[in-house]
């Protein structure tokens, strides 16, 4: 395997359908297609954002305080963390939520030190609650987590097939990047992850992949030394 030690950042939308705020059928797959990496031990440490169930940058335009609409987006984080965590060991993948706000009555907080234990345990690790701290987002939060436990790679999960110059969906004519430097992200504005995100990475020297999660064996392809999606490094 070409890497051993990753984490995978999903975004809240893609636990969600037009059935409603969670939808268990695509929780379960996406638990299916972490189970696979999770049997060859790749240890897995887990960012799930919250916007299935609220967004705090859209709350604080509409005229809701900043900070505590951050703090709201945090909470519907520990609320998916959660959902997978129960799903998770359902289907045999032991987990462990960890928050990086302290609500010790519901999830432990993290502490670094039990992190790498736990992911030497073979246990996967999901980061609830971002950074912690208002003003930063989730994918902030899995390249500072990233860069923590030292992994070999960031997945950055979606619904489309990596990076685009514009968005795949709505244009036919997009054209896709099999590959891209981190420059090329900061400099041309590509909306993949925000700047933070990718600088942090780029200080690392930690390679990001751009992929679709619902496109079946993609992570173990990845995770094989594949070409899937887009691959963005120096």
């Amino acid at each position: 395997m070409r890497y051993n030690r990753v984490v995978l950042k999903i975004s809240g939308e893609a636990i969600s359908s037009e059935y409603g705020v969670f939808d268990i059928n695509i929780v379960e797959s996406l638990v299916n297609e972490i189970r696979i990496i999770y049997e060859l031990g790749v240890e897995i440490g887990i960012v799930i954002g919250g916007g299935n169930i609220m967004r705090g940058g859209e709350f604080s335009q509409a005229g809701f305080d900043r900070n505590r609409s951050d703090y709201m987006g945090m909470l519907a984080t520990l609320i998916n963390s959660l959902l997978l965590e129960q799903l998770m060991n359902k289907n045999g993948v032991a987990s462990i939520v960890q928050s990086a706000l302290p609500i010790e009555t519901v999830v432990e907080s993290i502490d670094l030190r039990k992190t790498m234990a736990y992911l030497g345990e073979g246990k996967v690790v999901i980061f609830a609650a971002g950074t912690g701290s208002p003003h930063f987002t989730t994918d902030t939060a899995a390249a500072l987590r990233a860069r923590e436990i030292n992994a070999d790679l960031l997945l950055k999960a979606t619904k489309v097939s990596g990076v685009y110059d514009k968005d795949p969906v709505r244009y036919s004519d997009a054209v896709h990047y099999p590959t891209l430097t981190y420059e090329d992200v900061l400099s041309k504005d590509l909306a993949v992850m925000d700047m933070a995100a990718v600088s942090l990475c780029r200080e690392k020297k930690i390679p990001i992949v751009v992929f679709n999660i619902f496109e079946h064996g993609s992570i173990e392809s990845i995770i094989r030394g594949k070409n899937v999606g887009t691959i963005i490094k120096e």
